[in-house]
């Protein structure tokens, strides 16, 4: 059984750094597509980042740079180390995770079926 719960979320100014946590409890994730998500207020959610099975991972362009998706299987912990943040970076941002003969790439977001309950993230300028 999936169950994802994200931390590491908080305020921070513009150019400052977070690391988001999503811990999986169903120990799935080394076996699953998983990716990072984010949703403004007034915004569909769109897709932040994915790490597939291999290790492979692709990040949206307007994070590329900034942002880096990783993995400890051992820890069955997922990541996202986000650094020079901005203020459009605000956001509740959500890990997710699939299993399937799907594409693991962060705009696949239909595809994504267990989620987390999200971690807020505040940029000021």
């Amino acid at each position: 059984q999936v169950h994802l719960v994200e931390s590491g979320g908080g305020s921070v100014q513009s150019g400052g750094s977070l690391r988001l946590s999503c811990v999986d409890s169903g120990y799935t994730s080394s076996r699953y597509c998983m990716g990072w998500f984010r949703q403004a207020p007034g915004k569909e959610r769109e897709g932040v980042a994915a790490i597939d099975t291999d290790g492979s991972t692709s990040h949206a362009d307007s994070v590329k740079g900034r942002f880096t998706i990783s993995q400890d299987s051992a820890k069955n912990t997922l990541y996202l180390q986000m650094n020079s943040l901005k203020p459009e970076d605000t956001a509740m941002y959500y890990c997710a995770s699939f299993r399937g003969p799907y594409s693991c790439v962060y705009s696949n977001v239909p595809r994504f079926r267990y989620w987390g309950q999200g971690t807020q993230v505040t940029v000021s300028s």
